[in-house]
């Protein structure tokens, strides 16, 4: 059951927090866009933060967020692996879709906005780790994918995201995937959760991806 009072108050911390590191960065905290990631909990959970102020909420299974979205005032990103048989849901029912990684889902994301007329925002998802159990896109193959999700998506092909190694440093990983985005001229950067935002922060992630802090443990399942 989802607690409203805890919820707002757990958004107030993790909010305050994004803007003390913002701050000691030297960076505007305005630059910087909290995703709640709202992942198996419930609708009731997302109407809770929403009514707390949170404004842009993150999801993995496109099956799942289709039971709480849309929702009149709410952002929505998808930023699970994506399969291909989903991307025609997804680019209806998306805000962004934070996990491009292969040309197979680009045909298919590409072939859904033609026939909708909406495309949303897209970031490619770079296996930052090159971790074989990963998803996103391989560091050897990432520079000559994303000029071809520029070349084939133009303005609404917005940035980059990356999962850092568990249990390593994130911070070189994050400056990594940072880089990556200035060398082509992309202006998001969605990395940092929210064991590690403060560092993503210094890095210089525009996007977060907080769960916990906001909603709690997850709900183990049924």
């Amino acid at each position: 059951m989802a607690d409203p009072s805890a919820i707002a108050a757990r958004l107030k911390t993790i909010s305050h927090r994004i803007e003390t590191a913002a701050l000691a960065a030297g960076r505007d905290p305005a630059g910087i866009t909290l995703i709640a990631v709202s992942k198996t909990h419930p609708v009731e959970a997302v109407r809770a933060a929403l009514a707390a102020g949170a404004r842009v909420f993150g999801e993995n299974r496109v099956q799942e967020a289709a039971q709480k979205f849309p929702l009149e005032g709410a952002s929505l990103h998808i930023i699970g692996s994506l399969q291909t048989n989903k991307a025609a849901q997804a680019v209806r029912l998306a805000d962004s879709i934070d996990s491009l990684d292969r040309a197979a889902l680009a045909d298919a994301i590409d072939a859904a906005a033609q026939k909708t007329g909406r495309l949303p925002e897209l970031l490619v998802q770079v296996n930052i780790g090159d971790e074989p159990q990963k998803s996103g896109v391989a560091l050897a193959a990432a520079d000559p994918f994303i000029r071809a999700m520029r070349a084939r998506f133009g303005g609404r092909f917005t940035g980059l995201m990356c999962i850092p190694p568990e249990g390593r440093d994130p911070a070189p990983y994050f400056r990594s995937l940072a880089a990556m985005a200035d060398v082509h001229g992309l202006a998001v950067r969605s990395m940092g959760m929210s064991g590690d935002f403060a560092i993503a922060i210094a890095a210089g992630a525009t996007h977060l991806r907080i769960g916990t802090a906001i909603f709690g443990a997850r709900p183990l399942p049924g």
